[in-house]
């Protein structure tokens, strides 16, 4: 290996778990103060939800119903479980395991997440991570759009201990992911066998967090195991550690966007007087149809 390794800024776990709606358990990970948005941008929010086993539900639904945001796009990753989603832009689809969704909200869109129909019917086990990606300042104001990125579509680069890398955003050893960003994002699904050792290659200017779903790994002389998420400093042009266990990894990376960030609920935006003007244009039906006209 010839890339500089970075060394581990900082080990954080999130131990509180919490509802969003009645269909996902998760942890939310950052923002909060030991990851402050300068150390996790582009990323904005972070909600992981390990695999939790849910019981079946002849009637009903599980999940959170119609919401609006602006400003930002939510990514939705599926290992177990099946989640469907639909906004007032005119998407809709199923996010499956090994699927990803993209939905860029940017200038204002209305949405809705729950299970999927024949998932809830049935029960069993949910396991997901949900990300807010920010968006600069010059396409906060976009429209809103839709990525749908099915298992199939996403490459997988063998490692040759046996491991693999599913390449969702960005590069890894020549081979590109298929979603499409406004900012420069790495975002990689990764399985590592015990022993295997993991490069990633990644400009030094790029903030970089590994999430370990499953198992454990050593970088430098930090183990993280199973529900840690490693913050590492931008000091190398690379992402190097070794399995100690077969391990489950989300490797996020990306250039940091510079500009202020001012949330308020569903809203991130860069001042005070944006988070007013999202309110109104709520208010005055500029995030296109209202969700009770699409119903029936």
């Amino acid at each position: 290996m010839n890339s500089k390794p970075r060394t581990v800024e900082a080990l954080h776990s999130s131990n509180s778990f919490h509802w969003v709606g009645n269909g996902f358990y998760v942890s939310s990970y950052f923002p909060n103060q030991e990851l402050p948005a300068e150390r996790v941008s582009p990323f904005l929010l972070m909600d992981y939800g390990p695999a939790r086993d849910f019981s079946p539900l002849p009637e009903g639904k599980r999940g959170v119903g119609w919401h609006p945001h602006r400003g930002f796009e939510t990514v939705t990753l599926a290992w177990e479980g099946a989640v469907a989603h639909r906004d007032n832009a005119g998407h809709a689809g199923v996010i499956g395991p090994g699927d990803v969704q993209w939905m860029t909200a940017a200038s204002g869109i209305f949405h809705e997440e729950y299970h999927e129909t024949e998932f809830t019917r049935r029960g069993g086990p949910l396991h997901m991570m949900q990300l807010w990606v920010n968006l600069p300042r010059k396409d906060k104001i976009a429209p809103p759009a839709y990525q749908p990125l099915l298992a199939a579509q996403i490459p997988t680069v063998p490692l040759p201990s046996g491991g693999t890398v599913r390449v969702i955003a960005g590069d890894f050893q020549a081979t590109s992911g298929p979603a499409r960003t406004f900012t420069p994002i790495t975002m990689l699904d990764v399985h590592i066998r015990a022993g295997e050792p993991l490069s990633v290659p990644l400009p030094t200017s790029y903030n970089a967090l590994v999430v370990v779903a499953n198992g454990s790994v050593q970088s430098g002389s930090t183990l993280a195991s199973t529900g840690e998420l490693l913050l590492f400093a931008n000091d190398g042009s690379a992402i190097e550690l070794t399995a100690s266990t077969d391990a489950h990894l989300i490797v996020l990376a990306g250039e940091p966007i510079d500009e202020p960030i001012v949330q308020y609920g569903p809203f991130v935006m860069n001042s005070t007087s944006e988070i007013r003007q999202a309110m109104l244009d709520v208010q005055r039906g500029k995030f296109g149809p209202l969700p009770y006209d699409l119903e029936g």
